[in-house]
């Protein structure tokens, strides 16, 4: 491995600028989604209580424990936080010297504060990804002393970790695949659906949905080759091999950005991929010249059979995914047929899935030992302290790394969903109780003229929650009611969270006297013949009732509060 130390600046930045999209989304959404009014008021997550301040952060390790001693309320501390937060990632972001591992310290604790209170809104992937890459942050970034001397407390042994997390990432995901026997995905005939199925697509989704279904399916294998063949390039000893991992890896996360908003986690990812590279190849960017030395006739031949090594890795990972893929290519009808894999291909990745969790768990061990060892040292006996350090090691470590979010499992797009069609649930409101209008959302699909729209870095979370409820029935999100109630009830900041232009929201004058919702299911519209933009990019059939009628004091609204325990926290 080379010398890393231009990749390590470039990582820093990098993960400065992702803290700063982070809590400048969560900033804005945090008083209808958190606040006094909001759908899931945080406030309700610090539960009064005779405990210490310290035992309350034992119990829930959040910064907003402090809010009242400052004369703040649960909102306006979230709100501090996540300003704070944005604040102190621009000025890494802006200023080298601040790109130390006190300064990302506080950014983890700060996020990790937030998320603590987040509940459904804040428990994605990438916000454990975030604190996870955030946390290894610490370890890599240096401690800049203020008389200017810097003391390094990195090398470049750390700065693997984050290349065995893009691995973890990058391998789980492309199991989870195989390993949920998802039909679509065997069939190599997801892509046919995700174009139109994902959460929040973008207007190239469209395009990219009517391209034919054997470029899709080439799509699915290429998807299958970067997840779980090319990650092992990632530790591999010759140089060509990671820089060959690197753009293959930035490929995937580039055109899932074109097709697709997922917030700030692709460009997380891009930042991971960061950690492939050297110092040489970031100097060949920068068109730095380096000097040449040179070689010697061992050196040369060594080269001559690095490369001979290289060409039969990259053949043989062709081969391999054409034995386990079954491809056969069908020149006369311009198709690819596939079959699963078969049973040892599954063998493979079920031992692989769990040879993955098995190093992450013991690494969590590692990375708690010291501590938990010097516990253990307070307890009399040899014996009895063995025993105490294997019971520490086995409950401890593990309570401590999902508290904090240390090691997190991971593995997206396990399922393909939306295959008969894309659910989607249209709120409408009324005021007679016969007259009804749609409610629509600025970023999901609702109105069928409305294109798709382009909102990455920002996450709207009330939408991707909206899209998670309609693969279910509505008792599977308990927040679907209150939401519900703060509409009946008029309630400005929930309203700015699905049109922030009140002149787009049909009941801005007055709150609607009835709310009903509907479930259907949308797909995308034919090209035109000209290739031209359509004027109409879905087409939508209805499906059934999702929520039935209800106004304000209604019993089968309020038994859904009850029930769910929203009725004391909506008041």
């Amino acid at each position: 491995m080379g010398e890393t130390r231009l990749p390590r600046h470039m990582f820093l930045w990098c993960l400065s600028a992702t803290y700063v999209f982070a809590f400048a989304s969560i900033y804005v959404q945090i008083p209808g989604l958190y606040g006094n009014e909001g759908v899931l008021p945080a406030r309700w997550m610090l539960r009064i209580s005779g405990k210490s301040v310290w035992e309350q952060l034992r119990d829930l390790p959040t910064l907003l424990w402090f809010g009242p001693k400052l004369g703040l309320d649960t909102q306006q501390c979230m709100e501090l936080l996540s300003l704070a937060g944005a604040l102190l990632g621009l000025a890494a972001t802006a200023i080298p010297a601040l790109r130390d591992c006190r300064v990302y310290l506080v950014l983890w604790v700060l996020y990790l504060s937030l998320y603590q209170v987040g509940q459904v809104f804040l428990y994605f992937q990438w916000d454990n990804l975030l604190l996870e890459v955030g946390f290894l942050a610490i370890v890599i970034a240096p401690m800049n002393m203020p008389w200017g001397r810097r003391v390094s407390l990195h090398d470049n042994i750390t700065f693997w970790l984050t290349r065995w997390l893009l691995f973890r990432l990058m391998f789980a995901s492309g199991v989870v695949k195989l390993t949920s026997r998802c039909p679509t995905w065997w069939g190599l005939t997801a892509l046919t659906y995700h174009y139109e199925t994902q959460c929040i697509p973008t207007p190239l989704a469209w395009f990219a949905h009517q391209l034919p279904v054997w470029f899709q399916k080439l799509s699915v294998v290429g998807t299958f080759v970067i997840e779980i063949a090319v990650p092992f390039l990632f530790f591999s000893p010759i140089r060509r091999h990671r820089l060959t991992a690197f753009y293959m890896q930035v490929l995937l996360q580039v055109l899932i950005i074109l097709t697709g908003n997922y917030n700030f986690f692709n460009l997380l990812t891009i930042t991971l991929c960061i950690s492939l590279l050297d110092d040489q190849h970031v100097n060949f960017w920068l068109c730095r010249r380096t000097a040449q030395k040179e070689r010697t006739l061992l050196q040369t031949a060594l080269s001559w059979v690095c490369l001979l090594v290289e060409v039969a890795v990259y053949g043989l990972i062709v081969y391999w995914t054409i034995l386990y893929f079954d491809l056969k290519v069908e020149w006369n009808r311009k198709s690819i047929s596939s079959k699963t894999g078969g049973f040892f291909c599954l063998l493979f990745l079920n031992i692989a899935k769990v040879i993955l969790h098995f190093l992450c768990e013991s690494l969590c061990v590692l990375s708690a030992l010291p501590a938990l060892c010097f516990r253990s040292a307070c307890v009399k006996g040899i014996f009895l302290r063995l025993w105490s350090t294997v019971t520490i090691l086995l409950h401890d470590s593990f309570e401590l790394t999902d508290r904090y979010q240390l090691v997190n499992p991971y593995g997206l797009f396990r399922r393909m969903t939306g295959v008969g069609g894309r659910p989607e649930v249209v709120i409408e409101g009324s005021m007679d109780g016969s007259t009804w209008t749609e409610i629509e959302f600025m970023y999901k699909p609702g109105n069928v003229s409305a294109a798709p729209s382009v909102v990455t870095p920002h996450q709207p979370r009330l939408d991707w929650q909206m899209w998670f409820a309609a693969l279910g029935p509505h008792t599977q999100s308990p927040w679907f009611s209150s939401l519900v109630h703060r509409l009946l009830q008029g309630k400005k900041d929930v309203i700015r969270l699905i049109q922030t232009d009140e002149s787009q929201y049909p009941f801005s004058q007055q709150p609607p006297a009835y709310i009903r919702a509907h479930r259907y299911k949308y797909w995308y519209t034919e090209p035109k013949e000209d290739g031209s933009f359509p004027q109409r990019w879905w087409r939508r059939i209805y499906v059934e009732e999702f929520y039935p009628v209800v106004h304000l004091g209604n019993a089968f609204l309020e038994h859904m509060l009850s029930q769910h325990g929203l009725k004391v926290r909506t008041q």
